[in-house]
């Protein structure tokens, strides 16, 4: 072996050699156990970045493991193809949104070649090529046909900046996710998809994902949002009457006024003819659609003039537009109770209205004040006639008998969850595949016509859909009458082509998404890893697409990923100056900045730069590492490494110079060590077996765990025993079997390594055996101490008679220099532990 490893020669020759022999290429005819390892595939923004590394070498590691332990492994890449930064490059740069897609793929690809992962590349697909939308469409329509794809005119955010609709998961903070634009409300005919009616499933299904992060849990049945209350109504002063729904009937004596949504009908019955009412609506349709946007804007309100009559008391409650309520939630109206709700309190306070009290801590409290916001807690019913005194279950439960028995209402359950639309006015997107005609109506397109394909010429000057405008593609005869109609010009939400790729990895007939058996050979996914600010959108919509294709009977799997793990991000520290004429922060990358014990100095002038926090690696912040220059100057094997040393997966890992080079420096130990493994080699050394087989045993269990950077420290643990250890022949088992353990982390080491032992690929070898009599510790160390005071240690089979020990004991050079001949009076002695020797 050289004196050093070469990563710049060994990582592209071992990445050749795995391509010509085709070691990760998944059998579907394998007899071996199925392993299932996804990571979450990338969107081709052009360069990978250091989150990627982290997340895929994590998931390597896993594939690899499986592989060496008998399982046959699928682990696909692929690429999240369409959306709108291709066309927000179209327009800023002139180019295509396929050719600017496709060489981000070429790019992208290179890359992670560059670092070793055992990837499937014979399963690569993109979501904007046509053999996989294509499908998609097919699937599309088999929804439809089962009453599961509706369409519908509906109230939606518009992004006016990418001049596309946006789901309120979309929304943040009233902005565009992706332009950052204030989101506005408009009125269009949108596609949807039943999610609703997997409610109760999507909700049920939680409780069997015990492989999924609580907190990911918490969010999803927090967004699904089951809720049992009461759904009634109050006769208005103008004869008419208004539905409510309230998951809190118990607080209805603390009812002080209504409010209803801007497209309400009362709203729009007050706004004819009333400028001033018509401009109070349009200014309800500038603010926020989420929960929290709702929380937090200003509330503001429009008195109609009408009153709602209390169905207990009769009180006259006034009847107000507001523009916290929203018409796609509930009934679009509320029961407004600002003693229990936030936005009813800061609402009532506004327009100077009742908060009256009718929860309390005790009865005794009834008339407590409240101290400047609402308090929605649990407590006794107070100020309520005939429901004071009861719990707050107890209330609920006797409004809703009396409203039922009444007439007036009755219990119901609601879920916050929303139908999923899925249009989306922008060009870099899956066709829907509809087709509109004036006398059939909306037609599906027949399935043998599909795909429909994009066109290529296609125009960006203009801000918009590009597909609304052009001359040809659009016009189409209707394939039930023939007569002239127009193509849907909408494409489907990218989310869609996210929530089935998982299958087309399992399975790629030509003819068909995918083969069902394949399917239930290979799903669900064993291990999904993949970043928590997935949980609602992403894991939801996959969730509940593969519970609809179940449904329809395309798969037999209702839920596509029994292990999900999300990965904590990589951060680094940043590098800035203020600029003089502004105050606001000037960023510097961290190649040009020279970090000291003292600080910091910008490379190009000597002088000092403030360092901050260490956040998130952002292009923003200059705080950003480049992969391919780290590979460059360490090797592969020194970055996946550093990605899972030190810092437990599930957490942030702090990027640092030193970090890297000190795993840079353990690739050469390593190889080293290798250097002076002896098949040749005779003799036993007990204590270097049984460590070398508990590490193995121990770094198996830490994989399966995901456990990255204990199954390192192991590691590091036991190269440290072996090189201390005498020649023998367990000292070269032992180099054999950390060989073996860091395969799936250092494979380029693992292999050059491996080559010159003469056992063919690493990458197709086995893990190591484990003897489990090894794994029992048969031999204990025992202190030795006179008149309290530590002397000597002896190691002794397990389970040493007392009598031995003590014998043993008396019988060490360094206990008789301590005695210097003093009588011993007293042996105390305990088994396994200690000697202690009173003289």
């Amino acid at each position: 072996m050289s004196e050093r490893f070469d990563p710049a020669q060994a990582d592209t020759r071992w990445q050749a050699a795995w391509d010509e022999a085709q070691c990760f290429k998944a059998d579907d005819t394998s007899s071996k156990p199925r392993s299932y390892v996804l990571e979450m595939f990338p969107y081709p923004s052009g360069r990978i970045h250091i989150g990627h590394v982290r997340n895929y070498t994590m998931g390597d590691v896993l594939a690899r493991y499986k592989r060496m332990t008998g399982h046959e492994v699928l682990h696909p890449m692929g690429w999240d193809a369409f959306g709108m930064p291709a066309e927000n490059a179209a327009m800023e740069k002139g180019v295509h949104p396929g050719g600017w897609t496709r060489e981000n793929i070429a790019n992208m690809k290179a890359q992670l070649k560059r670092l070793g992962f055992a990837l499937d590349w014979s399963r690569e697909i993109a979501t904007c090529e046509p053999e996989y939308y294509g499908h998609e469409q097919a699937l599309f329509l088999d929804l439809y046909e089962h009453g599961l794809v509706y369409r519908k005119e509906s109230a939606v955010n518009w992004d006016p900046v990418d001049q596309t609709v946006l789901a309120n998961e979309q929304v943040i903070d009233g902005r565009g996710w992706r332009s950052g634009a204030l989101v506005e409300k408009r009125k269009l005919n949108q596609w949807f998809l039943k999610i609703t009616d997997f409610a109760d499933e999507l909700l049920e299904g939680l409780s069997g994902l015990d492989k999924w992060p609580e907190k990911v849990r918490t969010m999803q049945e927090n967004w699904i949002g089951k809720s049992q209350g009461l759904q009634f109504r109050f006769d208005l002063s103008d004869g008419g009457t208004v539905e409510v729904y309230s998951t809190r009937p118990d607080t209805i004596f603390g009812a002080s006024f209504v409010a209803v949504a801007a497209d309400h009908p009362i709203a729009q019955g007050v706004a004819a003819g009333n400028q001033e009412v018509q401009d109070f609506i349009a200014l309800c349709k500038q603010g926020g659609t989420t929960a929290a946007e709702l929380e937090t804007a200003e509330k503001l309100g429009f008195d109609t003039g009408i009153t709602a009559r209390h169905p207990f008391t009769g009180a006259a409650l006034p009847v107000f537009i507001a523009n916290f309520v929203l018409m796609d939630y509930g009934t679009g109206a509320v029961m407004a109770v600002p003693g229990h709700d936030q936005r009813d309190f800061e609402f009532a306070t506004k327009y100077a209205l009742p908060i009256p009290r009718v929860v309390a801590a005790s009865l005794e409290e009834a008339d407590t004040p409240f101290d400047g916001e609402a308090e929605s807690g649990d407590g006794v019913i107070v100020n309520s006639d005939f429901l004071d005194g009861m719990s707050v279950a107890e209330a609920k439960a006797d409004v809703i008998s009396r409203a039922e028995s009444g007439g007036w209402g009755e219990g119901k359950t609601v879920w916050r969850l929303r139908d999923w639309g899925v249009s989306r006015q922008r060009y870099w997107g899956t066709p829907i595949p509809f087709i509109h005609c004036e006398v059939c109506g909306v037609v599906p397109v027949p399935k043998k016509h599909l795909p429909v394909t994009l066109p290529e010429d296609v125009d960006f000057s203009t801000p918009g859909n590009p597909l609304v405008r052009h001359p040809t593609w659009k016009h189409v005869d209707c394939p039930q009458c023939g007569k002239p109609a127009r193509r849907e010009t909408d494409t489907l939400d990218t989310f869609v082509d996210s929530s089935w790729y998982f299958l087309r990895f399992a399975s790629q007939p030509g003819d068909r998404p995918f083969d069902p058996a394949k399917i239930a050979q290979w799903l669900p996914v064993e291990q999904y890893i993949g970043g928590i600010e997935h949980a609602i959108l992403h894991l939801l919509y996959a969730r509940f697409w593969t519970r609809a294709l179940a449904r329809i009977g395309k798969v037999e799997v209702k839920e596509p990923f029994a292990s999900l793990f999300t990965q904590g991000m990589v951060t680094h520290e940043t590098y800035e100056r203020r600029n003089p004429e502004n105050g606001q922060p000037v960023y510097f990358a961290p190649g040009d900045v020279e970090r000291t014990a003292e600080g910091a100095t910008l490379k190009a002038d000597g002088a000092p730069v403030e360092i901050g926090r260490v956040i998130k690696m952002s292009k923003s912040k200059k705080n950003v590492v480049d992969p391919d220059e780290i590979v460059a100057t360490y090797g592969a094997d020194a970055i996946r490494w550093f990605m899972l040393s030190d810092s437990p997966p599930e957490r942030d890992l702090p990027w640092s110079e030193a970090g890297i080079e000190g795993c840079a420096r353990f690739v050469q130990r390593l190889w080293r060590l290798f250097g002076q493994y002896d098949a040749s080699a005779e003799g036993e050394d007990k204590a270097v077996d049984r460590k070398a087989h508990q590490t193995v045993a121990a770094v198996a269990q830490d994989i399966e765990s995901l456990g990255f950077n204990k199954a390192v420290a192991r590691i590091y643990e036991l190269t440290g025993v072996i090189e201390k250890a005498k020649p023998s022949a367990s000292r070269s088992e032992a180099i054999r079997k950390v060989l073996l353990l860091v395969a799936p982390m250092m494979p380029h080491l693992a292999e050059e390594a491996f080559a010159t032992f003469g056992q063919g690929l690493v990458a197709e070898a086995a893990w190591p055996e484990v003897d489990p009599a090894l794994l029992v510790e048969d031999e204990v160390t025992v202190a030795i101490q006179v008149k309290g005071k530590l002397r000597d240690t002896i190691t002794v089979a397990k389970g040493t008679a007392k009598e031995e020990l003590e014998a043993l004991a008396l019988a060490s050079e360094k206990v008789q220099r301590a005695l210097d001949g003093a009588e011993v009076r007293k042996v105390i002695v305990v088994p396994d532990r200690l000697v202690n020797l009173v003289a």
